[in-house]
């Protein structure tokens, strides 16, 4: 079965079953030394940590227009976002930012300073955007988007943000470009 004979995809739920080490049915307790519920292996006595996950990406600028791409997935399908998406095992923020802009844009960026860290507690998220230099104005949009195009500041479409951290990263950097105070900002959205 390859991708495309499944309706959609989700993340895993944010407890496990099963032990990955040895296979055994997890427990949920304290383990010794700790201070939380932990799902735990009885039997090999490994601790499943689980930790939030990490959303990184870019707010890339050519010629003063921001670089955003109409999203082809679900959540929020058909809505526009910073090129943008989850951290893999093994590479760095900026390594991720830089791959998932290649790979959702087709955008060749220079990766600049921190911009914004927003935590997202409610959905063990943290979200963390590069200012980015793009190299040109191609764009190659992968199959994550729908398309993808630079914005005049004056025709963002507000109205049709995928999410809050970027319609709170977007005011950010609009208030920035007035301001000439580029941050970083860390902020929560509840």
């Amino acid at each position: 079965m390859n991708k495309h004979d499944l309706p959609f995809f989700f993340p895993a739920p944010t407890q496990q079953k099963f032990c990955t080490q040895c296979g055994t049915e997890l427990s949920q307790i304290v383990p010794p030394e700790d201070n939380q519920l932990r799902d735990t292996c009885l039997a090999c006595g490994a601790v499943h940590y689980r930790n939030p996950l990490i959303v990184v990406g870019t707010i890339p600028v050519y010629e003063n227009k921001i670089l955003l791409c109409k999203r082809a997935i679900e959540p929020r399908s058909n809505t526009w976002t910073f090129p943008s998406g989850f951290m893999e095992l093994s590479e760095s923020t900026v390594e991720g930012a830089k791959r998932e802009t290649l790979e959702e844009a087709g955008a060749i960026v220079e990766v600049g300073d921190l911009f914004t860290v927003i935590d997202l507690p409610q959905t063990n998220q943290v979200h963390i955007y590069y200012l980015a230099k793009a190299a040109d104005d191609h764009l190659d949009p992968g199959i994550e988007s729908l398309e993808a195009a630079y914005f005049d500041i004056e025709d963002i479409p507000w109205d049709n943000l995928a999410f809050r951290s970027i319609s709170t990263t977007l005011e950010h950097y609009v208030r920035a470009l007035k301001t000439g105070d580029f941050g970083p900002f860390n902020y929560i959205i509840e």
